[in-house]
């Protein structure tokens, strides 16, 4: 596993239809050495803090692997690293091998993966098209957002190793899958979901909801 490229952006007005949209999304390589921080990358900020951004969601990553299928189905658009507002292009680190809670090393930083990205209406502003927003839901392809438990810096063409993983095997993917599919093994995976030290307070609480509610 290793970067791809490393993308930072600040916020930006841009204007979509008939409104003018502060957004964090647009993001560009860059080939230096930076370091990455508790809550971003140098150089990089969030612009609706309610929602994105924060210690769970200090870096973004999205699978260089997923482009092809992007491209297939938006031939109209250029797509560039960091399409996806993504910090981090890997290779070779997906949602359904990546538990909620496993540890890695990026040059001399550590992470760990918290949860999956939802996508907002924002990914529809970067793209100029808001059916994005269903089919990024639809094709399970959600990228992973990590906090950072060791400071440090990276650069592009930085190993990702993995160096702790969770016992609790609740992958980035059963998050998604909560959310996507109804299914009668839903309870159960809640109920291990809701026990994972990593998974996000919020997350925690969404399940315990749907828990609360499918036993009335």
């Amino acid at each position: 596993m290793k970067l791809i490229s490393v993308n930072v952006g600040l916020p930006i007005k841009v204007k979509f239809g008939n409104e003018i949209v502060t957004t964090g999304i647009f993001k560009n390589p860059i080939d230096k050495r930076i370091n990455l921080k508790k809550l971003n990358l140098e150089g990089d900020r969030q612009a609706d803090l309610t929602v994105h951004g924060g210690p769970d969601k200090a870096v973004y990553s999205y699978p260089y692997e997923y482009y092809d299928f992007w491209r297939k189905e938006f031939p109209d658009i250029s797509f560039n690293w960091g399409m996806f507002g993504e910090n981090l292009t890997t290779e070779g680190l997906f949602e359904s091998q990546v538990n909620v809670g496993d540890r890695f090393q990026i040059g001399s930083a550590q992470l760990v993966a918290t949860q999956p990205r939802m996508p907002c209406y924002k990914l529809g502003v970067k793209f100029g098209r808001m059916d994005i927003i269903k089919k990024f839901l639809k094709s399970e392809k959600s990228g992973i957002y990590f906090k950072v438990i060791k400071e440090g810096e990276i650069v592009i063409n930085d190993t990702i190793k993995l160096i702790k993983k969770d016992n609790n095997n609740i992958t980035i993917k059963n998050i998604v899958e909560l959310i996507t599919k109804e299914d009668k093994d839903n309870r159960i995976l809640m109920e291990k979901a809701v026990k994972v030290q990593d998974l996000p307070q919020g997350w925690k609480n969404y399940f315990l909801e749907k828990l609360s509610y499918s036993k009335k």
